[in-house]
């Protein structure tokens, strides 16, 4: 385990708290989309709270490149962020990133460096002109009416992965029954992990943000929170087949017919998932 896996873990386990270097630093988890994969990424970085939003500083230790997580929120701006909280747990909440500029930036980015001086040092280090990035967090209680949207925009994106999961399957199932245009190409087992992979980190992704749209959701319907747990309990089941499936794949993944039926363990779950959520969120909405 790498060290910032361990800083994410001691944050998870300690409600957002941790020692070391940063200890007594305000800290929060940032989970962005891969620019290039889609794959999560998730970054303990400090913050500035500002009201109902978070403002987050690309220093990157004073290196002259932009830390890797400021340019996939750049590419994605539709973040999950994880704080800790007064009932002694992390919770993850969505926001979308924006990009601070001129004199907003300019004064935050002072303010900063006076609350902690090692940030000036890091502008010391660069000639960028180091970001500020505000993040905006998802608040359903102004405007109800958008829950019912954030809903309906969920079967759509669930929509989208049931396309991309048949064009896996309609692939695999092509190599397996030896199509020539399918089999073409020496490296067509690559190409259908890399598929593979593709959807896997897509699914992962939209789980996380799932996660952090639950949270403004239990707020505005306090009577989902037995929903809610469920979801998320599934979406943590989900993520072990992921990752079980990922394994498979960099270990045993060179016949088609074995991906085939591993995916198709993964399927299962999967539906009875999507049909779930869609239905009590849905429902949850409907006079909104």
């Amino acid at each position: 385990m790498g060290w910032n896996e361990r800083v994410i873990k001691e944050f998870r386990e300690n409600n957002g708290k941790v020692g070391g270097r940063f200890e007594g630093a305000p800290l929060l988890l940032l989970t962005t989309a891969g620019r290039k994969t889609g794959k999560p990424h998730t970054n303990p970085v400090i913050h500035l709270r500002d009201g109902d939003r978070h403002l987050v500083f690309a220093s990157n230790a004073g290196s002259d490149e932009h830390p890797d997580w400021y340019h996939n929120l750049v590419a994605a701006p539709q973040v999950t962020i994880e704080i800790g909280t007064d009932e002694g747990r992390v919770e993850p909440v969505g926001a979308q990133a924006v990009v601070l500029e001129g004199e907003e930036r300019d004064r935050w980015w002072e303010r900063q460096c006076e609350i902690d001086p090692s940030f000036r040092e890091y502008e010391r280090q660069t000639t960028r002109t180091i970001p500020v990035v505000a993040l905006n967090v998802l608040d359903l209680s102004a405007d109800p009416q958008r829950s019912r949207m954030i809903a309906e925009q969920l079967g759509k994106l669930h929509a989208g992965l049931r396309a991309e999961l048949t064009a896996v399957r309609e692939r695999l199932d092509r190599a397996v029954a030896g199509d020539a245009a399918s089999a073409a190409g020496p490296d067509l087992v690559e190409q259908l992990r890399r598929h593979c992979l593709t959807y896997c980190h897509n699914l992962q992704m939209h789980h996380i943000r799932e996660d952090g749209a639950f949270t403004a959701f239990e707020r505005l319907f306090p009577d989902l929170a037995p929903v809610i747990a469920r979801l998320r309990e599934e979406h943590a089941t989900i993520e072990r087949i992921l990752e079980g499936f990922e394994a498979f794949l960099g270990r045993d993944g060179s016949d088609p017919a074995q991906v085939r039926a591993e995916l198709e363990r993964v399927v299962a779950d999967l539906e009875a998932h999507f049909a779930y959520e869609e239905e009590q969120l849905l429902a949850a909405t409907e006079h909104v």
